[in-house]
């Protein structure tokens, strides 16, 4: 039986974990740093956007290509180059070099994310897909759990540039830590295999893979209009300090991470498209709470009721997702849309958020975010429902996704 490869297993781990780890220190203070510089609303909000606008395009084409030509130089070329992005942020002097930097960042984690998620996907034995994905995830829940919080202490005791110079360490970190321990390409089984990946836009029309595309999509809507709106919410109507609202924040997203081992353990037992569907319920419940909320408690529920819900959907998701990379033979692009569907889902959540809240007022904008998922979790039983019991891992490359085990 196919082992699970420890060794590259934890490279990644750690690679990612630090490299996120980095990122999070420096987002949350972005904002900040643009209205020193003089930016307005459409400017900060451009300074988001670039990075998601370059990454959302490009995630499926660096996962195809990952498919063809191997992980380890989409990872090393990804990491090395959010180390020069962390060096050009401290030599940024206007709002405009500031939207560049984001929009080569965005090319970059384009680079990162499918092919270190697919070559997760690649060495996962089957039968552990939800427990294998699910403690993988870990590295990014950890990593944004912990950032925000370094960011704001190293801020407020030495500097911006601090900020940014830490961030261009720790990715450095991940740097070398793929370069020089990853195996060599040739070894990987992606490409010793030879055989010709299928195009992505094939994989999207399939139902499985258009059910999971949107479910995570609407999954990406919730966080966007959550982290968009929420800090705003808590400082006008309930005046919160900026600590508290930092606080409800990590909540949801560590509650979420808590979760995702257990849960991984759940999903290789139990009906995986059940877990999605449940975790989708709950997500749209605690979306609308915040809309409902009376009092800081109330958010404080809301928060780690959407990360419970996230916990129990997303290993589930993730490892029906091996398993439709393993069944296609193309783990990279399967990935890449999966990320694509976040990008998207995050500029469809903040600006639909953000409509809402300009036509009506800003408790509605999370409401939006709820029937965008109540919405999604429909599509993704009727375009999976007719799947039947098959193997973990199909013989064919257009073999049937398993969604009832």
């Amino acid at each position: 039986m196919k082992k699970l490869n420890k060794k590259i297993f934890t490279t990644l781990f750690f690679s990612i974990f630090s490299t996120v780890t980095g990122v999070g220190i420096v987002v949350p203070l972005l904002p900040v740093y643009a209205h020193d510089l003089g930016a307005s609303g459409i400017y900060i909000g451009l300074i988001f956007g670039s990075f998601s606008l370059s990454r959302t395009f490009l995630l499926p084409y660096f996962g195809r290509y990952s498919d063809k030509k191997g992980r380890k130089p989409f990872i090393v070329a990804g990491l090395c180059g959010y180390t020069l992005v962390s060096l050009a942020f401290i030599l940024a002097n206007n709002v405009e070099s500031l939207i560049g930097i984001r929009f080569v960042q965005g090319i970059t984690s384009a680079m990162i994310m499918p092919a270190v998620q697919a070559y997760v996907g690649d060495i996962t034995p089957p039968g552990r897909e939800g427990f294998t994905m699910g403690l993988f995830n870990m590295s990014m829940f950890l990593g944004l759990s912990i950032g925000p919080l370094i960011g704001g202490e190293i801020r407020d005791h030495f500097s911006l540039d601090t900020s940014f110079a830490s961030m261009g360490v720790l990715a450095f970190a991940g740097f070398l830590l793929s370069l020089f321990l990853l195996p060599p390409t040739r070894s990987e089984s992606v490409v010793s295999r030879g055989t010709n990946p299928i195009e992505w836009k094939q994989i999207l029309y399939d139902s499985d893979m258009a059910g999971l595309f949107l479910f995570r999509l609407a999954y990406a809507a919730c966080i966007g209009v959550i982290w968009s709106f929420l800090p705003v919410l808590g400082e006008l109507e309930f005046s919160l300090s900026s600590s508290s609202i930092g606080i409800l924040v990590t909540m949801g997203i560590f509650s979420s991470g808590l979760l995702h081992i257990p849960m991984g353990f759940l999903a290789d037992r139990i009906n995986r498209k059940t877990m999605v569907v449940t975790g989708g319920l709950i997500i749209s419940y605690a979306i609308f709470s915040f809309a409902w909320a009376d009092s800081f408690n109330d958010l404080v529920v809301a928060s780690v009721l959407f990360g419970f819900g996230g916990g129990v959907s997303m290993p589930a998701l993730m490892a029906l997702s091996v398993l439709k990379g393993n069944a296609t033979e193309a783990m990279g692009s399967v990935m890449g849309l999966l990320a694509m569907a976040h990008s998207l889902g995050m500029l469809t959540g903040s600006l639909l958020g953000g409509l809402m809240m300009d036509v009506f007022q800003l408790r509605r904008a999370f409401p939006s975010g709820g029937v965008i998922m109540i919405l999604c979790v429909g599509l993704f039983i009727v375009l999976t429902y007719h799947k039947k019991v098959a193997p973990a891992r199909a013989d064919s490359r257009t073999g049937p996704l398993d969604l009832e085990g």
